[in-house]
């Protein structure tokens, strides 16, 4: 049973069954690709019908060996775990050696926040009189305001902001639809940017839609969103490692702080799984002393 036959039939199943991203299919492919690469590195033949659980705890040996973190691991496993999966399901394989195979325990590293008053120090370091300041102050207000991911936020559209009702349509991972309120102050950074700014870009073909976009008119990408935090950081003197994500982080952290639902930042995020949201739940230890000192009986 030949390996390599059968990815572009796994990668069909990933994007036709699983709806998932480009990247996110990237991913999976290369965590099979890491197995192939262990059956090289030990000179032996990767046949899947006669893949043992053995045979992959001594994949997850040969990850430690080379380095790879608990986490990197982990996820290389849900994907070939995802594999053997899509085997079964097609019939080509009579059982499923993942069944049994346990990932590393991980721990939970919690990404860096940024205060209020970091946000704000981010935001007015922007130079509102470039012809980009606007929108950029915008992608700040969005991130931060609508705890969007970089991949949502750069494909964004104008048909998906309902400004009268004050909520934007967001297309997720797995291509799944949420709907996220937008507070006023992203609003209007955001309508001020659409109609005073990119009202005067050559729009390219194709890119019409999309509501941020680059000097020659084409969709923003991933990474000069990632630049600009980079930069501003690096402006206002913020020492943190900061990314887009970590103003996604710091908005359901100020807002879980604040006293919201877990389960309404949950549908926020787009979280499948409350387990994921639980992550932003940590709290300050004045924080923690405040309550017990304000609810319990005996503090």
């Amino acid at each position: 049973m030949n390996t390599h036959s059968y990815l572009k039939g796994f990668k069909d199943y990933l994007k036709l069954e699983r709806s998932l991203s480009k990247h996110s299919i990237n991913a999976y492919l290369n965590d099979v690709d890491k197995l192939l690469q262990f059956y090289l590195a030990v000179d032996k033949e990767l046949i899947l019908n006669k893949v043992q659980l053995k045979d992959l705890r001594e994949f997850i040996t040969w990850l430690n060996e080379i380095g790879m973190q608990s986490n990197t691991q982990a996820r290389v496993i849900s994907g070939i775990k995802a594999f053997f999966t899509y085997l079964m399901q097609e019939e080509m394989i009579e059982e499923d050696p993942t069944a049994l195979l346990e990932a590393p325990k991980l721990t939970r590293k919690l990404p860096d926040t940024l205060s209020i008053h970091e946000i704000n120090k981010l935001i007015d370091a922007i130079d509102a009189s470039k012809p980009e300041g606007m929108r950029n102050k915008a992608i700040i207000e969005m991130l931060y305001g609508c705890g969007l991911r970089v991949t949502e936020l750069v494909e964004l559209r104008i048909s998906n902001i309902y400004a009268e009702t004050e909520f934007i349509k967001v297309i997720g991972k797995g291509n799944k639809e949420r709907l996220v309120p937008i507070g006023s102050v992203a609003l209007k950074f955001l309508e001020i940017y659409v109609s005073q700014i990119r009202v005067h870009l050559d729009i390219k073909k194709g890119h019409e839609d999309f509501i941020f976009l680059n000097r020659s008119g084409s969709r923003l990408s991933r990474i000069s969103v990632f630049n600009l935090i980079k930069s501003l950081a690096l402006t206002t003197g913020i020492h943190k490692n900061i990314s887009p994500h970590t103003l996604r982080h710091s908005f359901a952290t100020h807002l879980i702080e604040g006293g919201a639902d877990l389960r309404a930042v949950q549908e926020m995020l787009g979280h499948a799984s409350i387990t994921t949201t639980e992550i932003y739940t940590h709290l300050d230890r004045d924080y923690l002393r405040s309550v017990i000192t304000q609810f319990h009986p005996r503090s």
